[in-house]
C-alpha cells in the first residue's frame, strides 16, 4: 500500500512563506502523478499543483499561479510545494496525493487513488 506522509504546515503571516513535502513510500515501479491539494472549512477539496514522475510537466491552480512552486525529488521520492506571499484565503488543510498514469497528468482530485493525512496551513496575522 503506497504511503504518504505530508510535513511542512504551520501559522503564517500574510505575505509569508512555507514549504511543504511530501514523502512517499512503497511506490511500485511505474509513472506516476503526485499533486498537492486542499480543502477549506465547507469548501470542496482542490487541486493546487500536481507533477509528473515521468517528465516532471507541472500543473498550477490559477489562483497559486505565480507564487506557489511544485518540485520533485525521484530519488528519493519526495515532493516539495513552495508556497509564497500566502493569503488567508490559502488557509487549508493541505494534502499529498498520487495516481499510477503513462499519460498526460490531471490535477483532478478524483483521479488520485492514495492520500496522506494532511497537513494545516494556516495564513493570519
Amino acid at each position: 500500500q503506497v504511503q504518504l506522509v505530508e510535513s511542512g504546515g504551520g501559522l503564517v503571516q500574510p505575505g509569508g512563506s512555507l514549504r511543504l513535502s511530501c514523502a512517499a513510500s512503497r511506490l511500485a515501479t511505474g509513472y506516476y502523478a503526485i499533486g498537492w491539494f486542499r480543502q477549506a472549512p465547507g469548501k470542496e477539496r482542490e487541486g493546487v499543483s500536481c507533477i509528473s514522475s515521468s517528465d516532471g510537466s507541472t500543473v498550477y491552480a490559477d489562483s497559486v499561479k505565480g507564487r506557489f512552486t511544485i518540485s520533485r525529488d525521484n530519488a528519493k521520492n519526495t515532493v516539495n510545494l513552495q508556497m509564497n506571499t500566502l493569503t488567508p484565503e490559502d488557509t487549508a488543510v493541505y494534502y499529498c496525493a498520487t495516481y499510477y498514469t503513462t499519460v498526460q497528468i490531471s490535477c483532478d482530485p478524483l483521479m488520485y487513488d492514495y492520500w496522506g493525512q494532511g497537513t494545516q496551513v494556516t495564513v493570519s496575522s
